[in-house]
């Protein structure tokens, strides 16, 4: 997608020559409450003459009262206008203007943080994907590309939202390059699993994020290393092959590197890339094969926070692993009973090809591990027993209990929604195995699926030490299947399909070990 032109200004809105002004309301018990750095009171006494009670998502369309602008547009907030309301309300609006030009907000912000969730939620709400659609049906519905945001009385030289009220000229610009950057992280990861599985396929994406490092800027520190299918037998991939091994196009592992001088930290990002899931012989029906090229989420996610957290120069050292295989049947896939050994030397017993994330996920934990970094964090659309505990729109996260509770902690901060879940010690041995180290799932066995499939990829999580008794290194697992798609209405910032979701988070919990 081409991201919008996102700007900051601390002029009388009046002036702006956008196609739409946008204001905000709120609900409230004694009626609507009008949020405007602009006067608006003769548009605060048509609104419940018209009908609008100011709930989130909800959006009227006034001609314009008074100024440049060709029209105001008022976007409820809901009952809460805090940080995460002010983001989901500029998304929504700006996503359901799309058509016009040029939108711009006069709407009023307490602080730094909230300025930047307005503008983190304007970018987000202007992305679409047109790639297989006709000329006429994508020139319909074109995306928003100019917003500006409006902000009264910011001081000069203060930088410090939270601290000096709103910031000063710089720090506004930086909010609006970091509300960017994320912006376009999230809008890769959309592409990505947008694009249909006939074009996106384990070599192509590992090309992409070849091709995607090498178009940054000079001077950025990146690096990018892919194996192919002769390199990963000869390195002892074998989660990896054995999902791949079944499809006409080779699996790849692929390893992105930022490394900035003067990094205190090393956090490792491990994502499943499953291009697409038929199950394997383990076939899905039909209808659950259905959006199985969302199976690739976790390594777009991986993939985009360390190109964003390079962009945005933060020193902390991120390696990324993208653990890519396409999960078809064939004469040459795996089979049930077969066994593969991990990087490592693990053996795994496969009693289920349909739960082959954890295998490539596998083989990427105990690369990860190899490099003793100081936490790792896996993202995966791993298992349908998410959806079932979570539902939809809350992304389940197991591991260690301090890593788990600052990743939580970013996700609220950053306006996601995850849940911590356990990982509880008898489930082990549900997966013991009459031939190998392990099995990789219990055929049969309903319960807690997406904690069993957690309990399988702790055994992989490397040490901070030689021997068994060292301690493991700090691990995470999100298990994002359920809302990494949104399958129902348009909502905030977010439309229907991929929702990118964990990208801002992992982006927040970036910046905070940095800081550390």
């Amino acid at each position: 997608m081409t991201a919008p032109t996102l700007t900051t200004h601390t002029t009388d809105p009046l002036g702006s020559t956008a196609e739409v002004l946008v204001i905000a309301a709120s609900s409230s018990p004694a009626g609507v409450v009008v949020h405007s750095i602009v006067e608006a009171q003769d548009v605060a006494e048509q609104l419940s003459a018209l009908g609008f009670s100011g709930s989130a998502d909800e959006l009227l369309r006034l001609p314009a009262p008074r100024g440049s602008a060709r029209s105001w547009a008022v976007i409820g907030l809901g009952r809460a206008p805090d940080a995460n309301a002010l983001r989901s309300a500029a998304g929504s609006a700006v996503r359901q203007l799309a058509g016009a030009a040029s939108v711009a907000f006069a709407v009023p912000v307490a602080d730094g943080t909230e300025l930047g969730a307005l503008l983190e939620g304007a970018a987000l709400g202007s992305y679409s994907f047109t790639r297989y659609r006709s000329a006429s049906t994508a020139a319909a519905k074109t995306p928003v590309g100019e917003i500006t945001v409006f902000v009264d009385g910011a001081p000069d030289g203060a930088d410090d939202g939270a601290e000096a009220g709103l910031p000063g000229p710089d720090a506004l610009s930086r909010l609006a390059a970091r509300a960017s950057i994320a912006a376009e992280a999230i809008a890769t990861v959309k592409d990505l699993v947008n694009i249909a599985p006939s074009d996106l396929y384990p070599d192509a994406l590992a090309r992409f994020a070849v091709d995607l490092a090498a178009g940054l800027p000079d001077g950025l520190p990146l690096d990018v290393r892919v194996w192919d299918e002769s390199q990963l037998e000869a390195d002892g991939f074998g989660g990896i092959l054995g999902v791949g091994q079944g499809s006409s196009r080779p699996p790849r592992l692929v390893k992105v590197s930022y490394a900035p001088s003067g990094a205190s930290s090393h956090l490792a990002l491990v994502g499943k890339g499953i291009t697409f899931d038929t199950g394997g012989l383990s076939l899905k029906p039909p209808a659950s094969m259905v959006g199985m090229k969302y199976d690739m989420t976790g390594a777009a996610t991986v993939l985009a926070v360390t190109v964003a957290a390079a962009r945005l120069a933060l020193p902390i050292r991120i390696t990324a692993w993208l653990c890519i295989a396409e999960n078809m049947p064939s004469g040459s896939a795996t089979r049930p009973n077969d066994v593969l050994t991990i990087r490592g030397g693990r053996t795994v017993e496969v009693l289920n090809t349909d739960a082959e994330g954890r295998l490539v996920m596998a083989d990427g934990l105990v690369a990860a591990s190899e490099e003793h970094p100081d936490h790792i964090i896996d993202v995966a659309t791993l298992t349908g027993a998410q959806t079932v505990a979570l539902g939809t729109r809350y992304a389940g996260v197991m591991g260690d209990d301090a890593l788990v509770a600052q990743v939580i902690a970013a996700a609220s901060a950053a306006g996601e929604t995850m849940w911590p879940m356990p990982l509880p010690a008898e489930l082990r041995s549900i997966l013991s195995s009459d031939v190998a180290d392990i099995a990789n799932a219990k055929p049969g066995n309903p319960a807690a699926g997406m904690l069993v499939a957690g309990v399988f990829l702790r055994e992989f999580v490397g040490r901070t030490g030689e021997g068994d008794d060292a301690p493991r290194i700090p691990w995470a697992h999100l298990d994002i299947a359920g809302p990494a798609n949104n399958k129902d209405s348009a909502y905030g910032f977010t439309g229907k399909g991929p929702t990118g979701i964990a990208v801002r988070t992992l982006l927040e919990l970036s910046e905070e070990l940095s800081r550390r």
